[in-house]
């Protein structure tokens, strides 16, 4: 029997841009959902993972492109597209010549290169204006139905919050972590469930790493599994790619530096690590702002099977349980301002003043967040330090911030007496 259909955010976005735009490219990691997702949207499908399509659609894309392009109704969804990404510029001819919308969906799970920088011969068309990337991710806690949606991030922006509980507690967040929000982990028994972040975590270091053409490295499953147990140890900081390596070689691998970076190219291009690019607002004072990226995967869980971690064992550090949180808060907050046009960046000045979430909306207004767990002077700390950096940030068109919240796995939602929301991430949504 098939499963039933879990409503994702992303799909009020598809929809908005098929109605908007020629065509739509929806990248994101390997069993994310895009292809179903892609599919209730799409009213022809060409699915190049299926040898029987590859070998009659590839032919006849490679000689007949415009006639390729012609198949079936539209919208027509092409499947792990990259596979035939010489069709680009055919492909912005063909909807510049009918000017239709919502003609093409185009999914895949790794970033084609010779689209991102195309170097054959002729130019290279951009796609500006009619086609759009989007990037799709696993489930957030409230398309999985873990989250309650009690606080909303638009309601918050617009002054609307009710306080109120939620029925989760820090047992729910350590499984929640080492689920992940992959779709054939939800809804599943627990044992079922955490496996399918494990069984990602194993081809991603068997198999996928060492698929790219273009990014060349030595099939070599041990080193992979070390340099993603090592990248998990920094998850959510600002860790430079030198303290990796130093951490890498205590472990007995020493790497060198093109080595490393490549295998960090590969992991960027299979959209398995998503680092949070720092916020640089334009201040009305000189103050400093560092622009280091802080380390995340697109899903903690990821983080939780390289460091062979289970429920019960993130209890027994907590420092880890705490970072692996703040990954899962990101990964939320991102979904959720994706799907009201927003974005998510980190905080950090020359003074060590620091914000882990910084949500910028698209009127330009502003919000920071601060992430704990349930520890009570944590909170509280944290509140204080938000008010006295929002009151410190004077930005020239928007000073003062829509709102400041501290994200925690509590069971609580209020407002405290600095003006700050605390509220728990499974009351939270877009």
């Amino acid at each position: 029997m098939a499963r039933e259909y879990m409503e994702r955010l992303f799909d009020k976005e598809l929809d908005f841009y098929l109605r908007s735009v020629g065509a739509v490219q929806i990248v994101g990691p390997k069993w994310c959902g895009k292809s179903t997702t892609a599919r209730r949207h799409a009213a022809s499908v060409i699915d190049l993972l299926k040898k029987s399509d590859r070998e009659q659609f590839i032919p006849l894309a490679k000689e007949a492109p415009g006639v390729f392009l012609s198949y079936g109704k539209k919208p027509l969804l092409i499947d792990e597209w990259q596979i035939i990404s010489f069709i680009w510029n055919s492909l912005k001819e063909h909807i510049d010549e009918n000017g239709r919308f919502g003609q093409f969906i185009l999914t895949g799970s790794v970033t084609d290169r010779s689209i991102e920088d195309f170097d054959g011969e002729g130019e290279r068309h951009t796609g500006t204006g009619r086609i759009i990337k989007r990037m799709m991710r696993t489930f957030s806690l409230f398309e999985s139905r873990d989250s309650s949606g009690l606080v909303s991030l638009s309601g918050l922006k617009d002054g609307i919050f009710s306080p109120g509980f939620s029925s989760k507690d820090l047992h729910d967040y350590a499984f929640f972590l080492c689920r992940g929000g992959w779709p054939l982990a939800i809804g599943q028994s627990d044992d079922v469930a955490l496996q399918q972040a494990r069984t990602f975590y194993d081809g991603l270091v068997n198999e996928d790493l060492f698929s790219l053409a273009d990014v060349p490295l030595r099939k070599d499953a041990s080193r992979a599994r070390r340099l993603l147990r090592s990248y998990s140890r920094f998850i959510a900081s600002d860790a430079s790619n030198e303290r990796i390596k130093f951490d890498l070689s205590r472990n007995g691998d020493e790497i060198g530096k093109d080595t490393f970076s490549k295998y960090l190219l590969a992991l960027e291009r299979l959209f398995v690590i998503e680092e949070l690019e720092s916020w640089n607002p334009n201040l009305r004072s000189k103050t400093a702002i560092r622009v280091r990226n802080t380390r995340h995967f697109v899903d903690p869980s990821i983080a939780t099977a390289a460091l062979n971690l289970t429920p019960d064992g993130l209890f027994l550090d907590m420092n880890t349980f705490g970072l692996l949180f703040e990954s899962l808060a990101i990964r939320d907050l991102r979904i959720y301002a994706d799907s009201i046009g927003a974005n998510v960046y980190h905080y950090r000045d020359k003074n060590g003043r620091e914000a882990d979430a910084v949500i910028v909306f698209p009127d330009g207004s502003w919000a920071l967040a601060e992430v704990k767990l349930t520890n009570l002077a944590d909170i509280v700390s944290a509140s204080g330090k938000l008010r006295k950096l929002a009151d410190d940030i004077d930005i020239v068109d928007h000073p003062k911030p829509s709102f400041l919240m501290v994200l925690t796995a509590g069971r609580t939602a209020y407002r405290d007496e600095n003006g700050v929301y605390v509220a728990p991430l499974a009351c939270l949504r877009n």
